[in-house]
């Protein structure tokens, strides 16, 4: 009963950590999917007046997240890369990983927070050159893309702490190859695996032996 349950519980828990781990990319994935979903969406209208003396006329502009927290675009490329560097890591290096996503959350969440207020953006708005000087700018923020920039980026704060805290219980990606070496005792050490008989008679086939003459791999036993 117990050598026959230590094997279910063992491969119950690895596919537990498995799908752990998948969880967790797509959290990672999602916050930093948020991120870029609203860098590209307009986060203010900042209205102008017409120039003095009868020149241009009054109008709007509107800025993206990108014109006003232009930072946002490549933390979430570094947020996704980071995220990839997971699965090709383990131990302390994929605690290291995680760290590294938790600060660039952090940054991202701040950056959004800063960027979204009506300040900032008449501030940016003035700075372009067809404005430069002009007087009497009144932004008109809108909220739901800086919130939604604000949550991708605590989603990947939460990602990286967990990352810190649970990922050397992960699954890595040669952990397939490894289970697949010798063991001590075990088939592959000094014994063939299941089915290594099948497999020594379509490499002898392979290379043109008959495995059923002489002494070649799988030959008969008289």
């Amino acid at each position: 009963m117990t050598a026959a349950g230590a094997p279910a519980r063992t491969g119950v828990s690895r596919g537990g950590t498995r799908r752990g781990l998948l969880a967790w990319v797509a959290a990672g994935a999602a916050g930093a999917g948020m991120l870029l979903l609203a860098t590209g969406r307009t986060w203010a209208e900042v209205s102008y007046p017409a120039a003095p003396g009868g020149g241009a006329r009054g109008g709007v502009v509107a800025l993206s997240g990108g014109d006003l927290a232009p930072v946002l675009g490549p933390l979430a490329m570094a947020c996704l890369a980071a995220v990839v560097a997971v699965l090709a890591t383990r131990g302390l290096w994929r605690r290291v990983v995680g760290a590294l996503i938790a600060l660039l959350g952090a940054a991202a969440a701040v950056a959004a927070w800063q960027g979204s207020s009506a300040a900032h953006a008449a501030e940016v708005a003035g700075a372009r050159g067809t404005l430069t000087g002009l007087a009497g700018l009144v932004a008109s923020p809108e909220w739901a893309w800086p919130s939604l920039a604000v949550a991708g980026g605590l989603v990947l704060v939460a990602a990286g702490v967990i990352a810190v805290a649970r990922g050397g219980r992960w699954a890595g990606m040669s952990d397939r190859y490894e289970r697949r070496g010798a063991r001590p005792g075990g088939p592959g050490a000094g014994g063939e695996r299941p089915g290594g008989s099948e497999r020594s008679l379509w490499d002898a086939l392979d290379q043109g032996v008959d495995p059923t003459e002489g002494d070649g791999p799988g030959a008969r036993q008289g």
